[in-house]
């Protein structure tokens, strides 16, 4: 039995992960055998993804005193719970898809990622399709350069023809 002081830790810590990652899963990863639980965990870490499993009730303490409205989450949070904390929203859902490959676990209960909520299992390809802020950026810039590139290859191009034309009419004049 934790005493108080050490579950006001535990929350103050998730409290920290909660407002330090932008993403977080919420995962059932009962049933995986220690083996698979470390070996989930070490994909979690090379893939720059926090896991930590977690008591239900602490989570929504840490929830609730984050400052952020988590309440779409709270049904998620029953059973055993492991909590993914990651930069990158889409990471997660697809480190637990070639996870799953070998096995029917993690099961994702729950996400929040860029700043919505997803419930359910049936919410994995969704997520792995989600795009990070960064790769959104990156889109939009390719999207914006390529008018600009076809405009100024054209003129480029057209450059010399228009100096063709220019020369042919001096040509004729003289």
């Amino acid at each position: 039995m934790k005493t108080r002081e050490e579950k006001e830790l535990l929350i103050n810590e998730l409290i920290a992960d909660l407002n330090n990652n932008p993403n977080f899963y919420i995962t059932d990863t009962s049933s995986l055998t220690v083996e698979k639980t470390n070996q989930l965990r070490r994909e979690c870490f090379k893939n720059n993804v926090s896991m930590k499993v977690v008591k239900n009730t602490l989570l929504m303490k840490a929830m609730e005193r984050s400052g952020k409205n988590y309440e779409e989450l709270y049904s998620a949070l029953a059973g055993t719970t492991a909590v993914m904390f990651c930069e990158v929203g889409n990471v997660p859902a697809k480190l637990i898809k070639d996870f799953r490959k070998a096995g029917d676990k993690p099961k994702l209960k729950a996400a929040f990622v860029e700043e919505c909520s997803y419930l359910g299992d049936n919410q994995l390809d969704t997520l792995i399709s989600i795009k990070s802020k960064n790769e959104l950026i990156g889109d939009i810039i390719g999207l914006l350069q390529s008018p600009a590139k076809n405009v100024i290859g054209a003129l480029q191009s057209g450059g010399g023809k228009i100096a063709g034309i220019v020369k042919t009419l001096s040509e004729r004049n003289a």
